[in-house]
């Protein structure tokens, strides 16, 4: 398998997009590090039935000690690291003006701190020991895009893509590659949080694809960024939102758009 004898750690891997990710990376045939705030052991046990190898190490990326303690011991487990997935996120919305500030501080400091947090690490573990590798950080269109009610969460992933590029441009004489994957709207447990089945079933349409994205899919590009057949990509940005990105149909089809006619 492509990625044999690679050992990866995923942020945010108990769920969603995540979750996927980690399955992904150990279906290609890496050990992975699934970790998370809360116990994504069942992850674990879903990649050891598939043949995989994983551990799960628990850890807060708001905390730069948490995300150097994930690396040591991520090392200690397998012997290496060479692969990371800085997915970790968090999103509580509401008018900015109104929010509270801790609920406000609690986005960012997920976010956008806790992925520099899992890069650090990463990063200067590999940097110490000359080792190459590659890191994964998952944006998000709210970098582009001024979502309403998601003042917190568009400044943070904005932050994000700004910080992978950075990092990109620091590490490649390391050897450490770091691209951004943009995932669009995605089905997954958080959207429940805010939406219904049937709501989000009829906001799917509205995508030019005809439906949400699975995390399945958003963790088959992570997988074709961290093949070695793609180590020539790098600072790149991977959007993976069903055309979302594309402008509406009804402006395609507007006369001011359309190719002038032959007299």
């Amino acid at each position: 398998m492509e990625l044999s004898g690679k050992s990866a750690v995923v942020t945010g891997a108990g769920r969603g997009i995540g979750k996927a990710i980690a399955l992904a990376l150990a279906d290609a045939g890496a050990r992975v590090v699934v970790s998370d705030i809360a116990d994504a052991s069942s992850v674990v046990d879903a990649i050891v039935a598939r043949g995989g190898e994983a551990r799960f190490i628990s850890a807060d990326v708001t905390k730069l000690s948490e995300t150097d303690r994930l690396m040591d011991e991520s090392i200690k487990q397998f012997g290496r690291i060479d692969l990371l997935v800085a997915n970790a996120a968090f999103s509580l919305r509401g008018p900015f003006y109104a929010q509270a500030i801790e609920d406000f501080r609690k986005t960012v400091d997920v976010t956008m701190w806790g992925a520099f947090h899992a890069l650090r690490s990463f990063a200067s573990r590999l940097v110490d020991r000359n080792w190459p590798g590659h890191a994964i950080v998952i944006g998000s269109p709210h970098a582009l895009e001024a979502v309403p009610d998601c003042m917190a969460y568009n400044m943070a992933k904005a932050a994000v893509d700004q910080m992978a590029r950075t990092a990109a441009a620091e590490l490649i004489e390391q050897r450490i590659r770091v691209n951004i994957v943009h995932p669009g709207w995605t089905d997954t447990p958080g959207e429940r949080r805010y939406f219904t089945e049937e709501e989000l079933a009829e906001h799917g349409k509205r995508i030019p694809a005809g439906r949400l994205a699975r995390p399945d899919e958003i963790a088959r590009v992570v997988r074709f960024l961290v093949h070695p057949d793609s180590e020539y990509i790098n600072g790149s940005t991977y959007s993976v939102d069903g055309g979302l990105a594309l402008p509406p149909r009804e402006s395609l089809d507007s006369p001011s758009s359309s190719s002038p006619k032959a007299e």
